[in-house]
């Protein structure tokens, strides 16, 4: 199941980056999304590229359907990578691994500069390696958490910008 974002922020894309590799931020992100136990193990900047692997528990609400094959309280490991184009945009992809579930999330992100503002946007695509109720679960995920989580990183990052620029 694939789901594409958009969103626009009233910041340069250099600061929106510069956001985005901010331990704070980060922590704070997950956090101010009910995660836990966030942890940084890699968070490196170059002129170039920004890379962030972390890892946080997330505790989720699941429909019965997926009860069976699913917990409602797992350790995800996330990977974003991010380099700069030569026309002042980057582009990236993340990974994102529930650890010890058939569950994974990957995609593409964008910050493309616009009149001031960046345009963040994000394509990513829900994978649930189940039979039978792997597609429905992948549905109701993407439809449902996945959106909210997107909405709240949006969301905080508006407030985080505001607040530290």
């Amino acid at each position: 199941m694939d789901v594409k974002r958009s969103h626009t922020y009233e910041a340069a894309t250099d600061t929106v980056l510069g956001m985005l590799g901010d331990r704070d931020a980060i922590v704070g992100r997950y956090e101010s999304m009910g995660h836990r136990d966030v942890q940084i193990l890699e968070c490196e900047a170059q002129s170039d590229s920004l890379r962030v692997v972390c890892t946080r528990v997330v505790d989720v609400e699941l429909p019965s359907f997926a009860k069976r094959v699913l917990k409602p309280t797992n350790t995800t490991s996330q990977t974003d990578e991010w380099k700069r184009r030569g026309d002042g945009s980057w582009a990236g992809t993340f990974d994102v691994v529930v650890k010890g579930a058939p569950f994974h999330i990957s995609g593409t992100m964008n910050l493309a500069p616009a009149d001031g503002q960046t345009v963040h946007d994000i394509t990513l695509r829900v994978e649930v390696k189940v039979p039978i109720v792997g597609g429905r679960i992948a549905d109701w995920a993407a439809k449902g958490d996945v959106r909210r989580g997107l909405d709240g990183e949006f969301e905080f990052n508006d407030r985080w910008l505001r607040e530290h620029s």
